[in-house]
């Protein structure tokens, strides 16, 4: 069974820094790509980075210039959040896009770690 374990969520003020980890385990032909995604209250999951196993990056516009995707060998993606915003607050969800078998994809959610930007 596949896992993906967030960590690093919690409360900060605006403009400060938070860093999400997200460790994913269990058995797959081969990793397509990792993302993070986040949904706020009332709104519909939005990308706002992903990373594929070439190293490529992709970023929401919103994000771009404050946060950082990163990921190591261990299957450990992360995200490095700078000079957040109080419209950053949201659910925060890891996703591993992988290869099932040769001929089939599947995907993969965390359960999600609760980022608030607030004074």
């Amino acid at each position: 069974q596949v896992q993906l374990v967030e960590s690093g969520g919690g409360l900060v003020q605006p403009g400060g820094s938070l860093r999400l980890s997200c460790a994913a385990s269990g058995s797959w032909i081969r990793v397509n790509a990792m993302g993070w995604y986040r949904q706020a209250p009332g709104k519909e999951r939005e990308l706002v980075a992903a990373i594929t196993s070439g190293g490529s990056t992709n970023y929401a516009d919103s994000v771009k210039g404050r946060f950082t995707i990163s990921g190591d060998a261990k299957n450990t993606v992360y995200l490095q959040m700078n000079s957040l915003k109080p419209e950053d607050t949201a659910v925060y969800y890891c996703k591993l896009d992988t290869y099932y078998n040769a001929y089939t994809r599947r995907s993969y959610w965390g359960q999600g770690t609760q980022v608030t930007v607030s004074s």
